[in-house]
């Protein structure tokens, strides 16, 4: 997800996002702990996408 994307969402949609991704998250660490995970790369991916709608929740709520 790109943060252009990221920043045309409503916060409500971002907080939604945020908790799919926090439950992708969960799903990759149990497959990586079982040692089912296919695509490691995605584990990073999550990561950084949680952590662009995390800045963005944090930058919006700053200015209103």
């Amino acid at each position: 997800m790109k943060i252009d994307e990221v920043r045309r969402l409503t916060p409500d949609q971002l907080t939604d996002q945020l908790l799919s991704l926090k439950k992708e998250q969960f799903n990759l660490r149990f497959q990586a702990a079982t040692g089912q995970l296919e695509k490691t790369h995605r584990v990073q991916e999550v990561r950084r996408d949680i952590a662009r709608i995390k800045t963005t929740l944090r930058a919006t709520s700053a200015v209103a």
